[in-house]
């Protein structure tokens, strides 16, 4: 399975400015596969550490001694550490002491060694006051399969090579058959298991089987890794998630946890549940100019899954519903739609997503995002329905900007906007 990171890694490997990588990812997005897949192809050997599981791990970071780790490593693995030709994965290094810290050294004392390391919980860790080594690391975030990803592993390679190309007349002579596996992926998303089982012809219910385990996973996480005064809170957040997106207005309500909701009972289990990678956060920003962030509104967001399949799990959405439905990506208030919309942005570009809506609510844009030296208005549609009110009147009011509109409607350039298919989402950051 084909991984766009991939490439990331290889860029890794070979800058001469190279340090010691993160992995980022939540839990089960294919972190570990895709470290010793890149070992595997790329490197003469390859090292494996799991710091949870191995058992001399507890004591391997004791202290920085460079020279003392890699012997101790060479020692419990049998495989000798060469520069160059050695990739050495720490896995789940944040729950060793001084793992993460050690880093550092790895970049200052043995700058020769590839070292990469990965976490599912390494943003929580880190909240927890673990060291982190500034300007030691390089960081790469590894998220669900986008939706060329897809393609690619369930043997539509050549649909994925025809959005690659960008070529839009090309693209929408394939229209149907996109929409038809965009339909698929709004089911299984991109989890890689969910994925695979599905691109083995397996089940839909076992495809949903798997789903299932993996949202109880991230709550069994939430139990054991959570503080145990926030556990309570933290399931509450989780169980309203879908519950919110349900909504016309998906601004995130306190209110809609329990009756007399406050923000401050729940902001420390909500950027728990983002630190764990399972929730997208999108803040409201004031105003569409660059830098957004500038402009960033903490106390107004909306929060979806990471993942639409997971989220049709957690909303319990019936599978013929979205494989068969003629009106599934109208269903729920279009939710799963802005939240497919939202993963594949954040797959395709690195920086922060935010939205916007106007002080008495006239006027509210799905998402805004900095394209070059440009904020682009991001309105979502889930049919074909080509009204866009919101988006005309913010561009007619903010000179100088030109929106863009995700639908299930051709490729269409106007003047004030673009129109892009929901299938195409990932060409317009190309």
């Amino acid at each position: 399975m084909e991984r766009i990171a991939y490439s990331s890694l290889l860029e890794w490997k070979n800058s001469p400015k190279r340090k010691p990588l993160i992995l980022r990812g939540a839990r089960q997005v294919g972190k570990t596969w895709l470290l010793k897949e890149f070992g595997r192809r790329e490197y003469a050997s390859l090292v494996y550490v799991n710091c949870d599981k191995e058992s001399f791990a507890a004591d391997l970071f004791r202290d920085y001694d460079i020279k003392r780790i890699l012997l101790a490593i060479e020692a419990n693995t049998g495989v000798q550490v060469r520069e160059g030709e050695t990739l050495v994965i720490f896995d789940e290094i944040q729950e060793v002491p001084r793992g993460i810290g050690a880093l550092k050294y790895f970049c200052e004392d043995a700058p020769g060694v590839h070292v990469a390391a990965a976490g599912s919980l390494l943003g929580i860790t880190l909240h927890e006051g673990t060291s982190f080594p500034v300007g030691k690391v390089d960081e790469i975030t590894l998220r669900p399969l986008s939706f060329a990803e897809f393609l690619s592993g369930t043997g539509d390679a050549p649909l994925a090579e025809l959005l690659a190309s960008g070529i839009e007349a090309a693209i929408d002579t394939m229209r149907e058959a996109y929409i038809e596996r965009l339909r698929r992926y709004f089911f299984t998303g991109g989890m890689p298991e969910a994925v695979a089982a599905f691109a083995e012809g397996r089940s839909l219910a076992e495809v949903r089987r798997i789903q299932d385990e993996i949202v109880l996973a991230y709550q069994n996480d939430i139990s054991k890794h959570a503080p145990a005064r926030e556990v309570p809170r933290i399931n509450l957040v989780w169980r309203s998630l879908v519950v919110q997106l349900a909504k016309e207005n998906k601004k995130f309500i306190y209110g809609a946890i329990k009756h007399g909701g406050r923000a401050r009972e729940f902001e420390t289990a909500i950027q728990w549940l983002v630190d764990a990678g399972t929730v997208n956060r999108v803040n409201r920003t004031n105003k569409p100019a660059l830098p957004l962030k500038f402009y960033e509104d903490f106390d107004a967001f909306k929060l979806y899954p990471l993942d639409c399949g997971l989220m049709g799990a957690m909303a319990q959405a019936p599978v013929s519903a979205i494989i068969a439905g003629n009106g599934f990506f109208e269903e729920y208030k279009g939710a799963f739609t802005e939240a497919y919309v939202l993963a594949e942005m954040l797959s395709a570009n690195s920086s922060q997503v935010f939205y916007f809506s106007s002080a008495n609510s006239t006027v509210e844009i799905d998402f805004l995002v900095q394209k070059g030296t440009k904020v682009v208005p991001v309105e979502v549609k889930s049919a074909e329905n080509l009204q866009s009110k919101s988006l005309r009147t913010f561009v007619t009011r903010n000179e100088g900007l030109k929106g863009v509109r995700f639908s299930l409607a051709p490729h269409k350039d106007q003047v004030w906007m673009r129109n892009i298919p929901l299938y195409a989402v990932s060409t317009f950051f190309c």
